[in-house]
């Protein structure tokens, strides 16, 4: 399906500023439009979402999450995960090593002594390709091959995306393989729900409410330690309101290490793979809201701590602290922690994940 053409575009990114062919494959911006007449902008250059506008408790309409306006600026931003796609692998696996069927596999290390995110090409880096399903819908498409970035096994993966009437980013991802091998997707979008400027404000007054009563410490490299610890009585502990402020600095190993939050929580369940609240997180100035739903056992907690104040789209800039990140998955270094929930996908099954990220305004 055609674009529309940018003069109506509420996020004034210009589609043919993201159109290049690179290996072969044509990059291109879609815009989903819901009926209330907001809007969604996604690249299919490592599915990167670049604009999100959505209004306040006036009206006002402005982009919540951090990304680029051209794809010569999404291939060599300082934060190659900004507001990307995220694969094989979200987080971090213990000196990019694990071991399946008995056979052990080496990954790139990309993040000090341990592999991150997929590894540097990792989906992220890709062009994928898409098809948009009417005002508000596309489809991401890929077959991530046999031993891209060291990963066994080939990946046929579709990610959707969905803007809905009620303001909702609704991502389901769906996968399959032709060989065992291990899977953990997720989105890491950077949101800013006081608008993208230059400098975009920080998140520090910002209200979180995060439904866990555990989260993963990690060592100093921030791999989980394998010990599963109650929230209660730290700064980790979200399950009633409270602004990032208040504890970001805490007196505290695991705020040391994360220079903040930059934690894994373990999301309260009834049951696996059920589709529950995750998150909560409100801007006291614009009223905006945001709550996060997921099928996914856990959620890593980021509020961009290691943010320079680099450039985005629409000469807006990103401070340190600017954003903060739900990024729905499993654990972190799961393949080396055989007690966390699994990620291995064998031949005949189908990897499947969804979240929606819901904008409203304080009532």
């Amino acid at each position: 399906m055609a674009n529309t053409t940018e003069t109506a575009n509420l996020c004034g990114l210009k589609r043919e500023n993201f159109q290049a062919t690179i290996n072969g494959k044509k990059t291109d911006l879609y815009i989903l439009r819901n009926r209330k007449g907001y809007e969604v902008a996604i690249s299919n250059y490592g599915g990167a979402i670049c604009a999100i506008m959505v209004p306040d408790k006036d009206g006002k309409v402005a982009n919540v999450i951090q990304g680029h306006d051209s794809i010569k600026q999404l291939m060599s931003g300082k934060e190659p995960f900004l507001s990307t796609l995220i694969g094989r692998w979200g987080n971090r696996i213990c000196k990019g090593q694990f071991t399946l069927n008995g056979k052990e596999y080496q990954l790139a290390l990309n993040d000090g002594p341990n592999h991150l995110h997929g590894g540097p090409t990792g989906f992220h880096a890709k062009v994928w390709d898409a098809r948009q399903m009417g005002p508000r819908s596309l489809a991401l498409h890929r077959i991530s091959s046999y031993g891209e970035e060291g990963f066994t096994g080939e990946l046929d993966v579709t990610v959707e995306f969905t803007f809905t009437d009620l303001n909702e980013l609704v991502i389901e991802y769906l996968a399959t393989t032709n060989k065992k091998t291990i899977v953990n997707l997720t989105h890491h979008a950077f949101f800013s729900l006081a608008g993208t400027a230059d400098p975009t404000p920080d998140i520090l007054d910002q209200i979180c409410e995060i439904n866990a009563d555990f989260y993963l410490p990690t060592d100093a490299t921030a791999i989980p330690t394998g010990e599963i610890l109650k929230v209660e009585g730290t700064p980790f502990d979200f399950r009633k309101p409270k602004p990032f402020g208040q504890d970001i600095e805490a007196d505290h190993e695991q705020i040391k290490f994360g220079k903040g939050f930059d934690h894994n929580y373990v999301l309260n369940k009834r049951e696996e793979g059920e589709l529950s609240f995750a998150a909560k997180v409100t801007e006291p100035k614009s009223g905006r809201t945001m709550e996060v739903f997921t099928t996914e056992p856990g959620m890593q907690l980021y509020t961009a701590n290691y943010a320079t104040g680099y450039k985005g789209a629409n000469g807006c800039t990103f401070p340190f602290r600017s954003a903060v990140c739900f990024e729905a998955q499993h654990f972190p270094d799961t393949p080396n922690r055989p007690y966390f929930p699994s990620v291995v996908l064998k031949p005949g099954e189908r990897y499947k994940q969804k979240t929606i990220y819901r904008f409203g305004v304080v009532e």
